[in-house]
């Protein structure tokens, strides 16, 4: 065999191991954003188990604020029907809004601000409110690099003809829900 064969060999294994190794790595990356969304959902399930805790415990003292329970329990079914990514986000806005409105509610009922009970919860959902916060901020973040990823040269030419799309950030619209769930 003649040295342009050799060159010609060696070349063509390199351009093979190189799109092996862009593949695996878009094929990770994608792997970790669906991880990350799982994280993401952890938390919101168990920030929707916590909430009729929070309002059956709310319930007894606050009978005059039945509106602003209700606005709770509503936002709570609506996330939890949301299928979409873009749905989610509005049902956590949503989330969000009512949650403060019921903290709200709940400061002028001196009898709630001692309750063990509703403490409790409320510590539970603070600290479960920045779990999500964290796993929202990882999964935007792998999710960028991926989508990165798929769009810069060389990795875009595997990603369109190996079915890698680029996947939607989980953000939030208006500013009330951009701001923290006052507890």
């Amino acid at each position: 065999m003649s040295a342009a064969m050799w060159i010609l060999i060696v070349a063509l294994a390199l351009l093979l191991l190189g799109s092996v190794a862009i593949r695996k790595g878009l094929s990770a990356l994608r792997q970790q954003t669906v991880n990350a969304w799982s994280q993401i959902d952890i938390q919101l399930k168990r920030r929707y188990e916590l909430i009729p805790n929070l309002v059956e415990a709310a319930k007894s003292s606050m009978k005059h604020e039945h509106e602003t329970l209700e606005s709770v329990v509503q936002a709570r079914n609506l996330a939890l029907n949301a299928k979409t990514l873009g749905e989610k986000a509005v049902a956590e806005q949503h989330v969000a809004r009512s949650l403060s409105g019921l903290f709200a509610a709940a400061e002028q009922y001196p009898d709630l601000k001692t309750n063990q009970s509703m403490l409790n919860l409320q510590e539970e959902l603070r600290s479960t409110e920045n779990k999500i916060a964290f796993a929202r901020q990882y999964y935007n973040d792998i999710t960028t690099a991926y989508n990165m990823k798929i769009e810069t040269f060389p990795s875009n030419i595997f990603a369109g003809s190996g079915g890698f799309k680029p996947r939607e950030l989980f953000e939030f619209d208006d500013s009330p829900a951009r701001e923290a769930v006052k507890v």
